[in-house]
């Protein structure tokens, strides 16, 4: 949905009694920029808002430094790169209710908290935790985006990168010793993650936290990539080829989901 679709759309709804009324120029005037493709001055732009073009003028400098607005070399106004990083968070959201039900889905067929994590900008975040009372996620007391190498949710991203972005994120980030199986070296790490099991799998055991396990499979195809995770107590791992299909099949789904929305 466009800016100007939408601004129109949220004004079809009867107005509080209070409103900031700098703030609904601003939005007019964004509105009015993103209906010219190749950008408009700002009497043109003032014109399209109903404002004054003192009162434009004022607004139009305040976005283009809040870096909504950009000022081209033939004076014309475009949309500007905030925008652009706002509509992308909103896609995000919508992508985020997309997965949930197949994340809660897969934490109660697995009796587990489940995860979605993804590759953002050179580092693997997550994105969203499903867990209950009788599922409780794993105490993150360490940064996630310096525990990627020891979470069966990083290694399986890093294991879908291409060679050079995987070196480039090991390079940026110190394999810390979290437990006495995190792997701290390099090469060690490679070599795993190009020996994973079934379906493209990943296992942490005991590598974050000890005496926790998590089962990690890939999600994505292109952009964005990233992973679901399931964790639990390091004996359920007997339970592998149980829990192996689950996983699998609620990758797909995420899959599916954030293809439709990013």
């Amino acid at each position: 949905m466009s800016l100007a679709k939408l601004g129109s759309g949220l004004r079809s709804r009867q107005a509080p009694a209070t409103l900031i009324t700098s703030v609904q120029r601003a939005l007019r005037l964004l509105e009015a920029a993103a209906s010219h493709e190749s950008g408009a001055p700002a009497k043109v732009l003032a014109r399209d808002a109903g404002l004054h073009l003192g009162t434009a003028y004022h607004l139009i400098r305040t976005l283009t430094y809040e870096g909504y607005l950009r000022r081209l070399d033939d004076g014309s106004y475009v949309l500007d790169e905030q925008v652009d990083n706002l509509m992308s968070r909103s896609r995000l959201q919508a992508a985020l209710v997309r997965v949930r039900p197949a994340l809660a889905a897969l934490r109660d067929e697995a009796r587990a908290a489940a995860y979605l994590a993804l590759y953002e900008d050179g580092e693997i975040v997550i994105r969203e935790v499903v867990d209950s009372q009788a599922t409780p996620r794993v105490d993150l007391w360490v940064g996630f985006r310096d525990a990627g190498h020891a979470t069966a949710l990083g290694k399986c991203v890093l294991a879908l990168l291409e060679p050079a972005e995987r070196s480039d994120y090991l390079a940026r980030h110190q394999l810390a010793d979290l437990t006495p199986h995190t792997i701290t070296d390099p090469r060690l790490l490679l070599q795993s993650l190009s020996q994973q099991g079934l379906d493209d799998l990943t296992i942490d055991r005991e590598e974050y936290a000890t005496g926790t396990a998590c089962l990690a499979a890939p999600v994505g195809s292109g952009s964005p990539l990233g992973s679901i995770a399931i964790s639990m107590p390091v004996r359920r791992l007997r339970e592998l080829n149980m829990l192996a299909p689950l996983a699998v099949r609620a990758a797909g789904r995420v899959s599916r989901a954030l293809s439709l929305t990013i």
